[in-house]
């Protein structure tokens, strides 16, 4: 635990010297019975000592997602001359492709531009363990501008209880934690929001009370194109299937939400829906890939076909120290939302 606590304040320090993250990544539209879009890439780490996250960043990709896809990497310094998948390729979420869809399980937030034959991913930080941001369909009801923080009266209550006294507000600027741009979500009591951060570290990771954060330049693009009344949809979904139109059969399995801290999301059970079920059920599975797909839970399509080589994905179950286990249970919490 001590040394998860080290190695996030270290990642913390790095990143706010000055990760500039890339444009978002844009998808073209699959037809309506196709939801594989992308491809996987790889880089060959430089000797530059970088951390994991400067790279995730430049691809658009969170770190956990980073760290799925490349188990046992170092977070904080990757060894130079060894090549990272980059996980680029993704099955959308099953629903309505319209407004923002957030599917915390994947830590990604995908906006379909209305009248555009697009969709756009963006990588997102969420909510610790206990702190979920409530799975409904919602929409944006506030559009916030060089937003204000006040901390409420929960977060008020945990930092009080280590000693430290938050202030009243924050004023909008650089130094705001929650960024320069915020939208409020019509749910609970207003209180959960997409804004930005005043520093990198934390995305694609559970560091949040509950709101969805996106890095500067995401929140910035995203504000400048989503309406005020946008449909907003949060799921849970760490499984997503696909039959293409050519038949071939695909299985995307993340790390679920861990519910307690003693959870470990590599190896807690998934629950398959009745959907997910019938297709591993289906003679066209096949059940064995299938299985293996949810015990490495790499974060990216895998082809299942029966008869067919698997995509280029190590099947083989990752140890739960080789998967970096229990690296964010020590991450520090947020202060804002």
């Amino acid at each position: 635990m001590k040394r998860a606590l080290s190695l996030m304040g270290m990642l913390f320090a790095t990143v706010l010297t000055g990760t500039q993250a890339a444009s978002a990544t844009e998808y073209p539209l699959p037809p309506p019975d196709s939801r594989l879009i992308g491809e996987n890439t790889t880089y060959t780490v430089p000797n530059d000592g970088r951390p994991l996250e400067a790279i995730a960043a430049d691809y658009q990709i969170g770190l956990l997602g980073m760290l799925e896809a490349n188990p046992g990497t170092d977070p904080f310094l990757p060894k130079p001359g060894s090549v990272l998948t980059i996980p680029t390729q993704m099955l959308l979420p099953d629903t309505k492709r319209e407004g923002i869809v957030v599917n915390l399980a994947e830590l990604r937030l995908y906006y379909y531009p209305k009248g555009e034959n697009k969709v756009i991913v963006y990588p997102i930080g969420i909510g610790q363990t206990g702190m979920h941001t409530p799975l409904q369909v919602t929409s944006v009801s506030q559009k916030i501008p060089n937003p204000t923080w006040t901390p409420t009266a929960n977060i008020r209550k945990r930092y009080q209880a280590k000693g430290v006294t938050l202030p009243a507000v924050i004023p909008a600027g650089p130094d705001n934690p929650m960024g320069l741009f915020a939208m409020r979500l019509a749910m609970g009591h207003g209180e959960y929001l997409i804004h930005g951060t005043n520093a990198n570290f934390g995305i694609g990771m559970r560091v949040s009370s509950g709101c969805i954060r996106l890095r500067p330049k995401d929140i910035e693009a995203l504000f400048k194109m989503v309406p005020r009344g946008t449909r907003v949809q949060v799921i849970n979904d760490p499984v997503k299937i696909s039959v293409e139109p050519d038949g071939k059969r695909y299985v995307e399995v993340h790390q679920p939400l861990s519910r307690t801290e003693s959870d470990d999301p590599q190896t807690m059970p998934i629950t398959l829906s009745k959907t997910e079920k019938t297709f591993v059920e289906d003679t066209q599975t096949d059940r064995a890939v299938f299985d293996s797909a949810v015990v490495r839970r790499s974060g990216m399509p895998v082809l299942v076909s029966l008869g067919q080589n698997p995509s280029e994905v190590s099947l083989t179950p990752v140890a739960p120290q080789e998967a970096n286990k229990g690296l964010f249970k020590g991450a520090p919490i947020s202060a804002v939302n």
